[in-house]
């Protein structure tokens, strides 16, 4: 029976995300497949690791005794050792857990941007999801758009500063966007998820706040016009080197009402109009059209598009693709990229034909095909370089 390690919380304003997908769309359901033994690690905010079966319970979190239980228990250290150990140790007693996958479920900074993959990847121990390049540019609203460009994927005009830029000239940046973009705008914090720090804005005054707003959260703030007769689509794929889409799915909201982060979870999507007709689903960002109800040149069009843009990425294992579609010119731009969906997007796949339990055992077998692949890679080279001194 395999170890599954699955690594969720973390020092992120997505934290409390973090806990839920880890809890309902992870560790549920591995455990329902009856074919590993899962292990809850759980990153405090203040960075501290903990593992313990305890951790595994919702009501631990909502009830508000985890901090109780944080300052009663012991913290755990990870042994890399050709692999990943975790090591607990209690009074005379240590406690010892070679893992052989770990499954990370944490959302946003230290987590979702790379940062953890990098850990993993000294370790030696496959992981799912995207590799420590993609889930960094994923996580790089900046980046990703320009790889979308250099690979020739329609993307709105846009703009970047530093928080730095701003701080020194902020007038300057002001007039720079105003003259070379057109109202209304996004002003987004470059690496954060789940909406939180973007701001839509329709004139200058708005616009100065956005972008203190952004530059609160993120060192790096992107600026981008918002698209005309706008449909907004995400689309969840999953896949290594051939990846494969699931649905195309279209969040109900109003055109000027954008997914911020109390309309994806606090609301269960009341912004959105979800009454029309046609094949809808309560996903993880309230009422959603799944699949979207398109034309079919627009669907395909948009389905490629997102296949593209994880490709470009070097995505692998999971990610979503969020796109914007001009419904008049049905033209379909690129938004952005999430390397770890919310909830794994789960109720997509479900609609796809692919249960919960099925995804994340997928999952994991991507991960321990994608470690094989690196694995047979030379990461040696012998020299005569020493002998020299």
């Amino acid at each position: 029976m395999e170890t599954i390690a699955v690594i969720f919380g973390g020092r992120s304003a997505e934290h409390d995300v973090s806990i839920i997908t880890a809890l309902a769309s992870i560790i549920k359901p591995l455990e329902l497949t009856r074919k590993y033994k899962v292990e809850a690690i759980y990153i405090a905010k203040d960075g501290a690791w903990y593992w313990d079966e305890k951790l595994k319970d919702v009501k631990l979190f909502t009830s508000g005794k985890i901090a109780d239980f944080l300052t009663k228990a012991q913290p755990v250290t990870v042994q890399l050792d050709g692999g990943f150990t975790l090591v607990k140790t209690s009074g005379m007693r240590k406690q010892l857990k070679k893992i052989d996958v770990v499954f990370p479920a944490m959302h946003g900074t230290y987590g979702e941007d790379g940062a953890l993959m990098g850990l993993l990847d000294m370790a030696g121990v496959p992981y799912v999801g995207c590799g420590v390049s993609a889930a960094a540019a994923a996580m790089d609203k900046v980046m990703a758009k320009q790889l979308a460009v250099a690979n020739d994927i329609p993307v709105s005009n846009f703009l970047t500063f530093t928080k730095a830029d701003l701080a020194r000239e902020p007038n300057q940046a002001i007039k720079s966007i105003t003259v070379s973009l057109r109202y209304p705008l996004f002003v987004k914090p470059a690496h954060l998820g789940s909406s939180i720090g973007i701001s839509r804005v329709t004139n200058d005054t708005e616009l100065r706040n956005g972008l203190e707003v952004a530059a609160h959260y993120d060192e790096r703030i992107i600026v981008e016009e918002a698209v005309n007769n706008l449909i907004e689509v995400t689309l969840p794929i999953i896949g290594n080197d051939e990846p494969q889409a699931a649905l195309l799915e279209r969040p109900m909201t109003q055109a000027e009402d954008f997914f911020d982060f109390e309309t994806k979870y606090m609301q269960g999507g009341k912004k959105g109009s979800g009454g029309k007709g046609g094949k809808g689903s309560e996903g993880a960002q309230g009422y959603s059209q799944i699949p979207a109800e398109l034309p079919k040149d627009v669907y395909t069009q948009a389905e490629a598009v997102g296949l593209r843009v994880y490709k470009a990425l070097g995505c692998s294992g999971t990610a979503r693709v969020d796109m914007l579609i001009d419904s008049k010119s049905k033209k379909v731009y690129f938004n952005e990229v999430n390397p770890l969906p919310g909830g794994l997007y789960a109720h997509n796949w479900a609609k796809a034909g692919l249960s919960g339990v099925d995804l994340v055992q997928k999952l994991i077998v991507l991960a321990t095909e994608r470690h094989a692949s690196r694995q047979a890679l030379a990461t040696s080279f012998s020299t005569n370089y020493l002998q020299q001194f």
